[in-house]
């Protein structure tokens, strides 16, 4: 039995406590000439995922429907019969529904939530065949208390750069409460408020963006099935957009969780259809960054032919890249990335001479801190396996020190990593490296 996080959700928008529902609902059922004596402990079983029993789920319906002034259905207050057929896609409407309450079970740290799996197969291609394919959202407008305002979206929009810039100095262990936070109290309830189409295409648009960072703060944290279900959020939000742009960015995040997942034919698949999907849209940065993504899963997938293929089209899009001609949200496409991602093809190709020129390429191409982390960690793995045991030993050194005060679990894995090849190769040269990774991981995130 799963918390019911859609009906907590309607609850809080409403306003109402439990002992409140409770007294409705219980004056409903005498308008119906039912006699019902609940209090707020039953309410409380049914937040934690107990269903009410007869007309009860109906009343609940109607009660927070008129508070909220508009319909509610037994799907929108998590309700809906159990094993019941859904359709293919939700209303904008009820996604926006599930959606904040996504947001809140996060902030409050709800186990079921933060620790779920991320999913594989057909639920994991379904939100990327949505978005892809018809129907489209011909109309987002919507009619709400708050009338959004353009200052309200910038607002979002620059709520999205901050979050990135800390996520980028502190890492996502420490960025996806304050975004989280964001989205609960400033977001939802401008995804509910009043709004014309054009104005609601630019907050979906703003809203997304920021979603997305929350998504890769999760990716960070190690919280993979959150993570998936922040970078589909942010799909559908791109979807209503119509910013098919935005929505290639967004799967190039799920490109590269899928790589992490050793999902090596969905990485090929996905970044495909963003190609395919988004066409002029495609920007030179995504393009190179996507297959550069393509590269490695080919790689993986023993394909050499596929994976030179894409390092080619990665390496001439790159060549494209204009400064000041790209989204915000392709700002990490920094000089020297492809080289990375090519480095990490190469390798796993068995081109250790080719892979050490790009990795050597991109740690000597400017970057933030912590992308300057992962091309030390490569670089310090291609150095290992060539045997220049004095050089990786160094770079290690660069990696660790650049890596502190991060709070991220995907950069402590990377430490792990090269703390584990480093003590195998079982030289002096190394030990000094390895002491200081010992001394980082020590802290506790």
């Amino acid at each position: 039995m799963e918390p019911n996080t859609l009906l907590d959700s309607v609850l809080d928008e409403a306003g109402v406590s439990h002992a409140g529902l409770a007294a409705h609902i219980n004056e409903a059922g005498r308008a119906r000439g039912m006699s019902l004596r609940y209090e707020h402990t039953a309410v409380a079983r049914w937040l934690k995922g107990q269903r009410p029993r007869g007309q009860v789920p109906d009343l609940i319906c109607e009660v927070l429907g008129e508070r909220l002034h508009r319909a509610l259905t037994l799907d929108d207050i998590g309700l809906g019969t159990p094993g019941s057929a859904r359709g293919p896609a939700t209303p904008l409407s009820g996604f926006v529904e599930r959606a904040t309450a996504l947001w809140r079970s996060d902030e409050q740290q709800r186990q079921h939530v933060v620790e779920a799996p991320a999913v594989t197969g057909t639920p994991a291609v379904i939100p990327v065949w949505e978005w892809e394919n018809p129907p489209e959202d011909s109309d987002v407008s919507r009619r709400g208390l708050t009338r959004v305002s353009m200052t309200d979206i910038d607002t979002m929009r620059a709520a999205r750069a901050h979050y990135e810039q800390m996520y980028r100095k502190a890492g996502g262990v420490a960025t996806r409460t304050r975004v989280v936070g964001f989205l609960n109290s400033e977001a939802a309830p401008l995804l509910r408020g009043s709004y014309a189409d054009d104005t609601g295409r630019q907050l979906h648009r703003a809203t997304g963006g920021l979603v997305a960072i929350a998504g890769i703060c999760a990716y960070d944290s190690n919280a993979h099935g959150l993570a998936q279900r922040y970078f589909h959020q942010a799909l559908r939000l791109a979807k209503a957009s119509g910013d098919r742009g935005l929505g290639a960015y967004v799967i190039a995040l799920l490109v590269n969780q899928s790589l992490f997942m050793k999902e090596y034919r969905q990485a090929v698949a996905f970044a495909e259809s963003a190609l395919r999907a988004a066409g002029s849209q495609i920007t030179p940065a995504l393009a190179a960054d996507l297959y550069a993504m393509q590269a490695k899963a080919y790689a993986r997938l023993g394909d050499g032919a596929g994976a030179l293929s894409c390092i080619r089209r990665a390496e001439t899009a790159a060549d494209r890249i204009r400064p000041g001609q790209e989204p915000d949200e392709t700002g990490y496409v920094q000089p020297g990335l492809v080289n990375v991602q090519v480095a990490e093809a190469l390798l796993s190709l068995g081109d250790l001479g080719g892979a050490r020129e790009h990795a050597t390429a991109a740690v000597g191409t400017p970057a933030h801190d912590r992308g300057r982390v992962h091309r030390l960690a490569m670089l310090t793995h291609i150095e290992l396996r060539q045997g220049d045991m004095e050089r990786a030993g160094a770079t290690a050194v660069e990696m660790t020190e650049r890596a502190r005060g991060m709070e991220s679990q995907r950069l402590r894995d990377r430490l792990r990593a090269v703390r584990e090849h480093l003590a195998a190769s079982g030289c002096a040269a190394t030990a000094e490296a390895a002491e200081l990774i010992d001394g980082a991981l020590r802290v506790p995130l």
